[in-house]
């Protein structure tokens, strides 16, 4: 009971001590509190048969009936769950460690303007929305009047258009391909900031040691990446079921549909065009469930292997 005591007096006197750094804290957290989880009230619909235009308490409790209705009638989830998981996690694979390389490429350029001149042509599609992102393929790739289809019609390449924006061949490559081109720069920025402190002096005493700039890059500024590569990685993996809704929205269309259905589309089509709120709301609930699992796992399982973690 003493113990006690002298715990919960701890905390107040720590509290009363660092007081103004929570009063910093308190909009974040109130804006957190507001617009991330009071939202989470809304998954009652899941469990209940609500119709539009009620409150969201006033439909009556159904239990699991919308679980069930997506795992043992739905023949959907199979497909979904394959064009989720190939796509984003083919863009963790590809993109985080061309990132770091390009990284540890930028450091090592003896032409420092050139680098930074680099540097920012590959962060600049960051900043490119996804609608002029398809306007571009559209102008570069139409099956009948693209640029490039039409240079390798003339030149005797193909015979006919490729339709990279239609077959549904090219949908999981394209996608990769696009969060690769748009998003490598923005994760490179990252690794930069880590490399940008490592201090100078483990680099001058691997020089008196005989080291080339290959040994310099793996026994030294490869090990400073790799916390931050496990850091991104975890944040990355709770979000391996969860896809940029304009960005499929946009490239989806009737003749690729079928490997390009991510769930977040899936969620909006029974949302907002059904109007199932309910089943789309489950289908939420179960996402959100399997992301917030996975995120633990992968944080647990990297931080045994490299001792880094966020929790």
């Amino acid at each position: 009971m003493l113990r006690q005591g002298k715990s919960a007096s701890g905390l107040r006197l720590t509290i009363y001590k660092q007081r103004h750094l929570l009063y910093m804290l308190a909009p974040a957290f109130l804006l957190t509190l507001l617009f991330c989880y009071s939202p989470l009230l809304g998954w009652y619909i899941a469990f209940s048969d609500y119709r539009v235009g009620d409150s969201i308490f006033a439909g009556r409790f159904t239990g699991f009936a919308q679980f069930q209705k997506l795992f043992a009638e739905s023949k959907d989830i199979l497909y979904l769950v394959r064009n989720t998981l190939i796509m984003n996690l083919g863009t963790i694979v590809i993109n985080l460690p061309f990132a770091g390389i390009l990284a540890i490429l930028f450091k090592e350029l003896p032409w420092k303007r050139g680098a930074k001149i680099v540097q920012s042509v590959s962060f600049f599609p960051y900043f490119i929305s996804w609608v002029i992102t398809y306007s571009l393929l559209l102008s570069l790739f139409s099956v009948n009047s693209g640029a490039i289809n039409m240079f390798l019609i003339r030149i005797g390449a193909i015979k006919r258009g490729i339709n990279l924006l239609g077959s549904p061949a090219y949908s999981w490559g394209m996608m990769i391909a696009l969060d690769a081109w748009k998003y490598t720069g923005y994760n490179c920025v990252i690794f930069l900031s880590t490399l940008s402190g490592i201090p100078l002096e483990q680099y001058e005493a691997s020089e008196l040691d005989g080291a080339n700039r290959f040994q310099k890059v793996l026994y030294i500024t490869v090990p400073y990446l790799l916390p931050t590569l496990c850091v991104l990685l975890i944040m990355n993996s709770g979000w391996v079921l969860s896809s940029n809704l304009e960005q499929y929205f946009i490239f989806t269309n009737s003749t690729n549909w079928e490997t390009m259905e991510v769930l977040d589309m899936y969620i909006y089509k029974f949302g907002l065009k059904m109007l199932k709120f309910p089943y789309a709301t489950a289908v939420g609930i179960v996402k959100s469930i399997i992301s917030l699992l996975m995120i633990c796992a992968v944080n647990a399982t990297v931080k045994k292997l490299n001792d880094t973690s966020i929790f």
